[in-house]
């Protein structure tokens, strides 16, 4: 299996469009009127319209109200903080690792854009934990991904297959890590992104939710762009779209959905508002949401309608219907500092 090599930053012997995503030649000069696949500049523009930064956040009523919460919503709410961390730290170094390898311009950009709002993703955890307690409790926080064994059992295959990129760069590991990453984008966050709402459809922590919210959107659209460079990839390798490949794949998110829903019984089980076996089903809704967007089928048939309906005003999500690569009409999203503003994106 080929390993493949950093691409060059600048070489004018090569064309300016792309051969292919992982192994071709480009020059690496960026022309967006001349791409080889022009859908990619749609996806940039989605993504760059979403910016925003942490303290552009209001915590002052969140400073106040923490404290007021129960033992058991404190406990969940660093709980879920440290694996969100856990999370997004690695997704900025995946994004640029990915460009590193990339040889077409146009997915560099699109990974530099992801890697900079993923970057600031991490930074918002730590806004909101140093709004809200101590410093002891803010590095217990980011300490669980490696010290909380419910947690590090959950990662296991994450860390597995990250690794095995970075260690080992081929299209055959690249196209599994672009498979984690929509796990991450699109099914990981998702308990802990219930929690928050949960807690401000109950008119509590709602500074932490908005902030949330706009980490939720942000990862919408960053699993989006993961699945259509994943799909173009493979249709340009199809040696690897084997039934074999296809199966690891539906493997990894039935482990991953068992591990999302033991995790949700571990951090949400004394959470009034939050039903867990609705938790268990919004998890594998999700699930099959995002076999759609790889253009696979969907593994829990029984599981194709949300079943947290009450989540929909906070959570920006694309179209049920089932669309062919690069057809999706594109959509305006804007900044939004209502909560239920998200039910018009």
């Amino acid at each position: 299996m080929d390993k493949l090599t950093r691409v060059k930053a600048l070489n004018p012997a090569n064309p300016n469009k792309a051969t292919a995503i992982f192994g071709g030649k480009a020059s690496g000069i960026l022309n967006w009127n001349d791409l080889a696949y022009p859908h990619f500049y749609t996806l940039r523009q989605r993504i760059r319209s979403l910016f925003w930064t942490a303290n552009e956040v209001d915590m002052t009523q969140d400073v106040k109200q923490f404290s007021t919460l129960s033992a058991q919503e404190q406990d969940a709410f660093l709980k879920i903080i440290g694996l969100l961390a856990t999370l997004d730290g690695p997704q900025t170094t995946i994004a640029l690792k990915i460009a590193d390898y990339t040889t077409d311009p146009a997915v560099k950009s699109l990974m530099a854009t992801i890697a900079d709002q993923e970057s600031e993703h991490n930074h918002s955890y730590a806004y909101v934990l140093s709004s809200v307690t101590t410093l002891d409790k803010q590095i217990e926080s980011f300490e669980m991904g490696r010290t909380d064994e419910v947690l590090m059992r959950r990662n296991e295959r994450i860390v597995e297959v990250y690794n095995n990129f970075v260690e080992n760069p081929t299209i055959e590991t690249t196209l599994k890590a672009m498979v984690y990453t929509t796990l991450l984008e699109g099914l990981f966050f998702y308990s802990g992104f219930a929690f928050f709402y949960n807690l401000a459809r109950n008119q509590k922590m709602v500074g932490t939710s908005t902030m949330v919210s706009y980490i939720n959107r942000d990862e919408l659209q960053h699993g989006k762009a993961i699945s259509d460079i994943f799909r173009a990839a493979l249709a340009e390798n199809p040696e690897y779209n084997t039934e074999e490949f296809t199966e690891w794949i539906y493997d990894q998110f039935r482990h991953s959905v068992e591990q999302e829903t033991l995790w949700s019984e571990y951090v949400l089980k004394d959470i009034d508002g939050i039903d867990l076996e609705e938790m268990a089903g919004y998890v594998k809704y999700r699930a099959n949401k995002m076999l759609r967007m790889l253009g696979l089928s969907e593994i829990y048939p029984e599981h194709t309608k949300n079943p947290m309906r009450w989540i929909k005003a906070y959570v920006d999500s694309f179209d049920d219907t089932k669309t062919d690569f690069f057809e999706q009409a594109s959509r305006q999203y804007v900044k939004t500092s209502d909560l239920n503003g998200f039910d018009d994106l």
